[in-house]
């Protein structure tokens, strides 16, 4: 099972490490840095070897990332993975910024349900079983987001389960919510939100979530 350094150090952007296993052009590591999509966090960008990593799977508690053919690794082999910087940390911001939207939601509207969400580098957004506009919520939610950024309170992680990697992140005096996502170290690194409504279908709102900087 990789040893998966994102949870430890979400900002490291290169490591040295050995390939574990190879099955032609699928590849699992001992160590890994690179993100493999997961509750809705699109996968990291990079390279494992000088090789663009093509697709990363998560399968149970390891992780296979797809090279293109003829890579030439074998197990034991030494590489290094280089990370797409600017894409991680807009993929971490923005993760934040959405289950921020999330629980500010939850607290405006108790009892609403979330029915999917998606984080791009570009945009997040999360979907509502909901009925009317829920732009009506926006003006609070840019309010106590824009505080809570401002604030810069410490975003803890840590395991619930260890032995099942079960994690959680926690603003203290905010909330706290199982995840196994990338996260920065602070609020005060989401900066300033923009939301935009969306109606789906009948009964379903989507908020869609993008960064001002």
């Amino acid at each position: 099972m990789v040893d998966k350094l994102f949870w430890q150090d979400p900002y490291l952007t290169a490591l040295k490490t050995k390939v574990a296993a190879v099955d032609d052009e699928r590849v699992r590591l001992e160590e890994t840095i690179f993100f493999a999509f997961s509750g809705g966090q699109e996968s990291d960008a990079g390279t494992i070897a000088g090789h663009s990593v093509l697709s990363a799977e998560k399968e149970g508690l390891d992780i296979v990332y797809t090279l293109p053919a003829g890579h030439g690794l074998q197990a034991g082999s030494d590489v290094e993975i280089v990370i797409d910087w600017e894409r991680r940390y807009r993929l971490m911001r923005l993760h934040f910024a959405a289950e921020m939207v999330l629980q500010l939601v939850y607290k405006l509207r108790p009892g609403i349900e979330r029915i999917g969400a998606h984080i791009s580098a570009d945009k997040a957004r999360v979907d509502f079983a909901h009925e009317g506009s829920i732009a009506t919520l926006f003006p609070e939610i840019e309010r106590e987001a824009a505080a809570l950024s401002n604030a810069s309170r410490p975003i803890v992680t840590a395991f619930t389960d260890e032995a099942a990697q079960r994690r959680y992140w926690e603003v203290a005096g905010f909330a706290r919510m199982a995840c196994g996502g990338t996260h920065p170290r602070t609020t005060a690194e989401i900066g300033v939100l923009k939301l935009k409504r969306k109606n789906t279908g009948k009964g379903k709102e989507r908020i869609e979530i993008s960064l001002a900087g």
